[in-house]
């Protein structure tokens, strides 16, 4: 009865050391090496990719999107926007979803048209030029970017609502287009909230 009483004692005892040790190395040692080489070799990424304005201050993440809007939910006409959000109100990060909707679901075609007609009644362009992202909201519900097409068709109405030239604004646009990953992974984007805080550094 001892030698097993003593046996479960040592086994019960080894269990604990090795819990201990390994809380120790991959809980706390790993967690903390991991955030050291994130902090030396990638801070920016590692701290969320946080984008500040002309004085420092945080303004977003240039990993998630943001709605430019008015108190009355109005898209601003000086600022480029974003496209659909089904994440909660908008880019909620605690939301992070799509509609879930197939392409024959009608309420997402009733969606699609309204937003195609509004879309293209603010820019002032024809509802045949409204890319399909101005009017789709994206899987996760944050993608902070834009096409290159649905950029172009706001560039006119940026540069009114701001008393810039049009061609200033399509430069600044072509600036901040970045191409495919890896020169052929995905498609060519534009990050809105970039663009937008070097339009507000630009003026007008």
């Amino acid at each position: 009865m001892n030698t097993r009483a003593r046996g479960v004692g040592r086994t019960i005892w080894v269990a604990t050391r090795a819990m201990a040790l390994l809380t120790l190395v991959l809980g706390i040692g790993y967690t903390l090496a991991i955030t050291g080489i994130g902090q030396l070799a990638l801070p920016a990424q590692a701290n969320g990719s946080i984008i500040t304005d002309r004085d420092g201050a945080p303004v977003g993440s240039s990993l998630i999107g943001q709605s430019f809007i008015d108190d009355g939910g109005n898209p601003l006409p000086e600022y480029f926007q974003p496209r659909p959000s089904a994440a909660g109100d908008g880019y909620d990060g605690g939301a992070s979803s799509g509609s879930n909707y197939g392409p024959e679901n009608e309420d997402l075609i009733a969606a699609i048209a309204e937003r195609k007609t509004r879309v293209a009644e603010f820019n002032g362009v024809r509802e045949a030029e409204v890319p399909a992202d101005a009017v789709t909201a994206s899987s996760s519900g944050l993608d902070p970017h834009i096409s290159p097409a649905y950029a172009a068709i706001q560039v006119g109405r940026v540069a009114e609502a701001r008393g810039l030239p049009a061609e200033q604004v399509r430069q600044l646009v072509a600036a901040h287009t970045q191409g495919p990953d890896l020169g052929y992974l995905g498609e060519s984007r534009v990050n809105v909230l970039e663009l937008n805080i070097a339009l507000d550094e630009l003026g007008g």
